[in-house]
């Protein structure tokens, strides 16, 4: 399993917002390539990015506060956030991106994924956020009358690298993972699920690690991790030894 430290890109500073608010933003680093730099030294994998300007706009923003921090750190990366079109996937794929998270692009325009699926095999992540059990778009303003198992399941046998699914009314306010829910679409459809929003404690991290969860590719962790709520070397090392 991997552990996924966010990095939420608001006027290309590190931020996290409260239940997907972007008038609840607390700026946690305001160098994203220093805060790139402090995850790859504590040993971490991967990197979550989300520019949360980007999805709002439909376009990608914070593209400087990014390739800052392709340039500090070898880390593969994964990256949402204002990407709508296949020029857009390409561009970041080229400069590095390990893999492109498309969300709204997802319920908006399907045929678009399965072309990028097509074009870039196993570089192709699917965003799905749920608010109140309905798939929400448009940086979460807008809410779907789609649950995530009906939009994952659109996806099914295209080529999807992984799901990052994220409850947005637990996200950012630390009340832990929608486990339940996380479980139900992973066991729903064949693609890897990340899980999202909410993840708070060391608690979470054990939860995480037991063998029903051990169907998810792993879970992302943002607001704990700046507060300090989680053990890193420990976490990392449950992560690495769940099989």
């Amino acid at each position: 399993m991997i552990l996924f430290p966010a990095i939420d890109l608001k006027d290309g500073q590190c931020v996290r917002l409260k239940l997907g608010d972007m008038a609840e933003a607390t700026v946690f680093n305001d160098d994203p390539a220093d805060q790139a730099r402090i995850f790859a030294g504590h040993g971490f994998d991967w990197l979550h990015l989300v520019d949360l300007d980007g999805a709002f706009a439909g376009r990608p923003v914070n593209a400087a506060a990014v390739e800052s921090i392709l340039a500090a750190v070898k880390l593969p990366v994964q990256l949402g956030g204002g990407i709508r079109s296949l020029s857009q996937i390409e561009s970041w794929l080229s400069k590095g991106i390990r893999r492109v998270i498309l969300g709204t692009a997802a319920l908006r325009d399907p045929a678009l994924v399965k072309d990028a699926c097509r074009r870039f095999p196993g570089r192709i992540a699917v965003g799905i956020d749920a608010k109140g059990g309905r798939v929400a778009v448009q940086g979460w303003a807008e809410t779907s009358n789609l649950t995530a198992i009906d939009l994952a399941s659109r996806f099914a046998d295209v080529g999807v690298a992984a799901i990052i699914f994220t409850d947005i009314d637990r996200d950012g306010i630390l009340k832990g993972l929608n486990i339940d829910s996380t479980l139900e679409l992973a066991r729903a459809v064949p693609i890897p699920v990340i899980a999202s929003g909410g993840l708070a404690s060391m608690d979470d991290i054990r939860r995480l690690v037991e063998p029903d969860c051990r169907v998810l590719e792993g879970a992302i962790s943002g607001r704990a991790l700046y507060d300090g709520r989680i053990d890193v070397p420990e976490a990392l090392r449950l992560f690495r030894e769940a099989k």
